[in-house]
């Protein structure tokens, strides 16, 4: 199988479909720990998109300081767990790499970025310029237009955006 190795450092890829899948299965838990965190919001859903970056909602209301940051640690917490556990313990792991602390650093560390600093930067955004109603629906929207993402409105978020936009979801989607 193939393999990277320099004077210290040996990684090693055991099991291809083994990796592939474990790649897989990470990045589907990460996701499905953000669809559940939104699963449990109280708020009115507005609808969700479906796009190349995962499952996104649409709520009408900001969510508080502390629901924001809840929302980018449990899936940070959640990658970081998945990796540790896949990779660095006696589980059988499709790629060998040094159990050194530094690589089981540098792994956690890049695993986490990877799979949650979309998360952080949105928290981030959320906590220092805050948005309500409408403005809020909008950039939300934009930021689903721009990603490609296929939006899908509930019955409660057309009601929404006829009473407050005049419009229906096809109209307002061609606008932005």
């Amino acid at each position: 199988m193939p393999g990277i190795s320099t004077s210290n450092v040996h990684i090693h890829i055991t099991n291809l479909f083994g990796l592939v899948g474990f790649v897989l299965l990470w990045l589907g838990l990460v996701e499905m720990v953000r669809v559940l965190i939104n699963a449990l919001r109280n708020d009115p859903l507005l609808g969700w998109a479906i796009g190349p970056f995962g499952v996104s909602t649409l709520f009408l209301s900001e969510p508080s300081a502390r629901l924001i940051l809840f929302s980018a640690t449990l899936p940070a917490l959640v990658s970081g767990s998945v990796l540790y556990l896949g990779l660095f313990t006696a589980l059988p792991s499709p790629v060998m790499l040094p159990h050194t602390l530094l690589s089981v650093m540098f792994t956690l560390v890049a695993g986490i970025l990877l799979s949650s600093l979309g998360d952080w930067v949105s928290a981030w955004r959320d906590l220092i310029y805050p948005l309500w109603g409408e403005a809020r629906v909008l950039r939300s929207i934009q930021y689903l237009r721009g990603s490609w993402a296929s939006i899908h409105f509930t019955t409660f978020g057309r009601s929404y955006l006829r009473e407050h936009f005049g419009s229906n979801p096809t109209e307002l989607l061609q606008a932005l």
